[in-house]
């Protein structure tokens, strides 16, 4: 096992020794954690939020080669969700108050999105939802999980164009899979059921909302509504305010969960790559019996390929 914590791959290093740390603990579900491991997790945590940052900083310097109103529509396009625009986000969370043992979360997701011409009129736009979970106690002293999480795959078909009201709207479906590597990561059932986006786009605003409904096949296991009403301010420099809440409830046990979150992010190039920096952070208004509760942060960074 390299042990080397310094050099221009010290993160690299740092995530391959945690990683090692998970599985040597994927199994475990009650007992003590293992304080090396609780080091280095923390360690691995504050080298995420550093190289973040420096990153930022760094990063706001480059002016590139876009020019500043290219760059303010290309960072108003990433607020649209059904926009012409292939983007890769990686979205980094962190939830707090889970549970008896006030366990924790950190949630990676990788969630490309990629618009498809079906011809002049119509677009078919695809979000696919691929959740890093790393746990700890989340379900009282339930120990260390490490691995995948369950799936999540969007389509809509939507108008090419905005109405002549200005409306952006797309209606499809949603598919979830039971990818899940452990039991406490998600249920091991597939899911599915109806989705649909609506947004108007007037000046630096964006206002809309997303809405899905999922039903397991076979079971009550999962019987849920999410809701992601979201607004947006897009300045002329390309940075953007936003604010919504990814609120969830729950029709078997009657909950609902309503974490508010509150976002900034820059649009930069960097030698010819569009790329948005964000961070923010998140408060539960509400939770459920056992879910994440109180202040919790979000950081990502986002690859952008405009398709014309």
């Amino acid at each position: 096992m390299m042990r080397t914590r310094t050099g221009p791959n010290g993160l690299e290093i740092q995530m391959t020794t945690r990683l090692m740390c998970f599985r040597n603990h994927s199994t475990s579900r009650v007992g003590s954690r293992d304080s090396m491991c609780k080091l280095q997790y923390l360690h691995l945590l504050r080298l995420v939020f550093v190289h973040s940052f420096i990153l930022t900083a760094t990063c706001f310097g480059f002016s590139g080669i876009t020019h500043a109103d290219e760059a303010a529509d290309a960072a108003k396009q990433l607020s649209n969700p059904l926009a012409a625009l292939i983007s890769v986000p990686f979205q980094f969370n962190y939830n707090q108050g889970y549970g008896t043992a006030n366990g924790d979360q950190v949630l990676l997701n990788i969630q490309p999105v990629i618009p498809i011409s079906l011809n002049e009129e119509w677009n078919l736009i695809s979000r696919t939802i691929l959740p890093i979970v790393y746990q700890n106690n989340v379900a009282g002293l339930s120990g260390d999980q490490f691995g995948l999480g369950n799936i999540s795959q969007s389509l809509w078909l939507s108008p090419s164009r905005p109405t002549s009201s200005g409306l952006t709207w797309g209606i499809g479906s949603i598919l979830v899979l039971p990818t899940r590597t452990d039991p406490l990561l998600g249920p091991n059932v597939w899911g599915s059921g109806p989705t649909a986006v609506a947004l108007v786009q007037k000046g630096p605003w964006t206002i809309g909302g997303l809405v899905n409904h999922v039903w397991s096949f076979g079971s009550n296991t999962i019987n849920s509504t999410f809701l992601q009403p979201f607004m947006s301010y897009t300045t002329p420099t390309a940075w953007t305010y936003g604010l919504n809440t990814e609120s969830t409830y729950n029709w078997t046990t009657n909950q609902w969960s309503v974490p508010i979150n509150g976002s900034i992010s820059k649009l930069v190039n960097i030698d010819g790559q569009l790329v948005s920096l964000s961070g923010g952070v998140r408060y539960y208004a509400v939770s459920t019996t056992g879910g994440p509760s109180g202040w919790g942060a979000r950081l990502g960074t986002t690859f952008l390929f405009p398709t014309k």
